[in-house]
């Protein structure tokens, strides 16, 4: 991708100044002076809200234009969990500035799109909630920010709230700049108070609080124009992927150098310098407000989307065909946690999805992975299967969730940790998280005892106000594998996890995990109200009366540590003297209904989720009950008859 760039940025006390040498010059472009910024925080702090208004504010919208809350949130998923899972340029323009704005996730498990993306700006924007403070994503998306030497605008969001305490989170954030070594030019950020919902920015508690002038001025002030070479041949890194149901395949990235024009020849290269295809810049697009625009010319320091390009990924170089040499592509953090994705061999297969085979998985998955570098792609040992590596259960969540939507019919296994060897000392080694919890200081002990099981490791616990307590641990990523349900049951819903990816550290151990055993179908059919009615006092049920089921699904909890196979489509004998209605009495518990996160994290290893566009249901891997007792047996070293010792 893009090198970076900010290590030679304008020194702001002598403007005109490059460290870089006389060659490179600012934009080109006469017409427009531009910064081009991304937008960082922790999940939830308001930047997508922050980006509505200034859309708005800067006139993108016309007054009496309907606008949808959080409008750059266009993905359904978006949408309905509200949260960013894809990064998304915008651009607007403030008194003649053109502002190029890229609204970035929040949550650790996109942090390969937030990475991406700080190539490509100069300045950023770094949010922060004026109650909740510095948390472990702010954290990160700050040091890799101040990595690329990026200067930072600090604007601590919602001081509106009832419990804020904009001043402390100040405190706080100077003092992660100063943990994160900083350099004195970073360390000395511009900070605003602000709440993007009600659109003002101001530099004092007691401003005006009328619109986001203040902002727009700061950014235009302190974010450095871009710094090119007009002159050079035409190159750009392939940054964003997506697939346009019109123009197809659609990249977008930073110009580096040069100027790009419609049907110019391109050529682009891997980062082994090899030629990855040739072709044409069959579509220039400039982005304005919500809206890509097509232009016929950009000039280095813009961010544009370009089409026509059928074999480029991320982060290939397009460039001109006299460019000899690509782009330096920035280093992305490895995945942490592996799921294998199979076909739906099951006896429902193929009735309620399209796209059933393991070609049609295979394609989607490699598309999926062009598009995202955190993600890993490869075949696994398994017949008809695929391990599918990324940063967390959420990351992989999302993308089972939007195959669903697609049609694909598949099944998932348990998520696993993905170990190492440490290089030096050959010792085993494991992914390391650094988790923050906001309680009630009444389930403190609760929490701590858990994780503490879990192989956790306190690294501080101090009072956050309001009655509550935050609790730092370091501890294993394999021990948080469904805990999260576990955590706001015992917290009664109250509680805040936040979790980072710490590092490698050695094998933590053994850790203890499900307790309870499964209540398996042994028949194939329709549940009835009669035969659930008897079997809910074994456990807790995951079924409805009327549900399809078949020999080996799981369709309960058992109340003891070890498996039953039980009857759930059992039907009550009719006898002569069968009062009419009398089933009616039969109440039943409400089933446990498992979102598709819940149960990939609820499953143990010898179980499989079976997605489907309209069904969610936990399995055995092996259905046959005598296959799961060879299999058991074979796990456990014990001789399996019929097979040579």
């Amino acid at each position: 991708m893009c090198a970076p760039q900010h290590s030679f940025m304008t020194d702001q006390r002598r403007p005109g100044i490059f460290a870089r040498g006389p060659t490179h010059a600012r934009n080109p472009d006469p017409m427009t002076s531009m910064r081009n910024l991304a937008i960082i925080a922790h999940v939830d702090h308001g930047k997508t809200t922050l980006v509505d208004q200034l859309l708005k504010q800067s006139g993108t919208f016309r007054e009496n234009q309907q606008v949808a809350e959080r409008a750059m949130d266009r993905n359904d998923l978006e949408r309905e969990r509200g949260i960013t899972i894809l990064a998304k340029c915008t651009a607007v323009e403030w008194k003649g500035v053109k502002l190029n704005i890229i609204d970035t996730p929040g949550h650790a498990d996109f942090g390969g799109e937030v990475e991406r993306i700080l190539s490509m700006v100069d300045g950023a924007i770094l949010l922060v909630d004026a109650a909740e403070g510095v948390l472990p994503q702010t954290k990160f998306v700050l040091g890799k920010a101040l990595a690329r030497g990026i200067r930072p605008i600090v604007v601590v969001n919602k001081v509106d709230r009832q419990d804020a305490r904009p001043h402390e989170v100040h405190d706080e954030v100077f003092d992660l700049f100063a943990s994160l070594d900083a350099t004195d030019e970073q360390l000395d950020f511009p900070m605003l108070f602000a709440s993007g919902r009600q659109g003002w920015a101001d530099e004092v508690m007691e401003g005006p609080r009328e619109n986001l002038d203040a902002l727009f001025a700061l950014v235009v002030r302190h974010v450095p124009e871009p710094t090119v070479l007009p002159d050079a041949p035409f190159a750009m890194n392939a940054t964003l992927l997506e697939y346009d149901n019109f123009l197809g395949r659609i990249l977008t990235g930073r110009i580096e150098q040069g100027t790009a024009r419609v049907n110019m020849p391109v050529k682009v290269l891997r980062a082994d310098g090899t030629v990855a295809e040739t072709g044409r810049l069959s579509k220039l697009l400039s982005f304005r407000g919500l809206e890509r625009v097509p232009v016929d010319e950009v000039h280095a320091g813009d961010i544009i989307a370009i089409a026509g390009l059928s074999d480029t990924t991320i982060p290939d170089t397009i460039c001109a065909p006299d460019q000899a040499t690509p782009l330096p592509a920035i280093p992305v953090d490895p995945p942490t946690l592996a799921m294998t994705f199979r076909v739906n061999d099951g006896p429902l297969g193929g009735r309620e999805g399209k796209k059933v085979t393991s070609r049609q998985i295979r394609d989607r998955l490699i598309r999926e992975a062009e598009g995202n570098v955190a993600i890993r792609i490869r075949d696994s040992e398994e017949t008809d299967a695929f391990e599918v590596a990324g940063r967390g259960e959420l990351q992989l969540g999302v993308l089972i969730e939007t195959m669903r939507r697609e049609s694909f019919e598949l099944t998932i296994g348990r998520p696993r940790v993905l170990m190492r060897e440490n290089p030096e000392t050959g010792a085993r080694e494991e992914p390391f998280e650094e988790v923050l919890v906001d309680v009630d200081e009444a389930y403190t002990g609760v929490v701590v005892e858990k994780l503490s099981i879990r192989k956790a490791q306190m690294q501080d616990m101090r009072p956050s106000g309001g009655g509550k307590t935050r609790i730092t641990f370091i501890m294993p990523s394999r021990g948080l594998i469904g805990y999260h349900s576990e955590f706001l049951t015992d917290t009664r819903g109250t509680g805040i996890m936040n979790r980072l990816f710490h590092g490698y550290l050695p094998f933590a151990g053994t850790i203890e995990g499900r307790r309870n055993g499964s209540l398996i179908s042994n028949v194939d059919g329709e549940t009835t109200q009669y035969a659930l009615f008897a079997l809910q006092e074994r456990g807790h049920l995951f079924v409805d009366p009327g549900a399809k089921v078949y020999e080996g699904l799981i369709i309960g909890e058992n109340s003891r540590g070890d498996d039953l196979e039980v009857n759930p489509v059992k039907e009550k004998k009719l006898t002569n003297i069968r009062a009419a209605g009398k089933d009616d009495a039969l109440l039943l518990v409400p089933p446990r209904k498992m979102s598709l996160e819940q149960a990939i994290a609820y499953i143990e290893d010898d179980e499989l989720v079976e997605v489907t566009p309209s069904a969610i249901r936990i399995r055995k891997r092996y259905l046959d009950p005598n296959e799961r007792k060879r299999m058991s047996r074979k796990a456990e070293g014990l001789p399996v008859k019929g097979e040579a010792a």
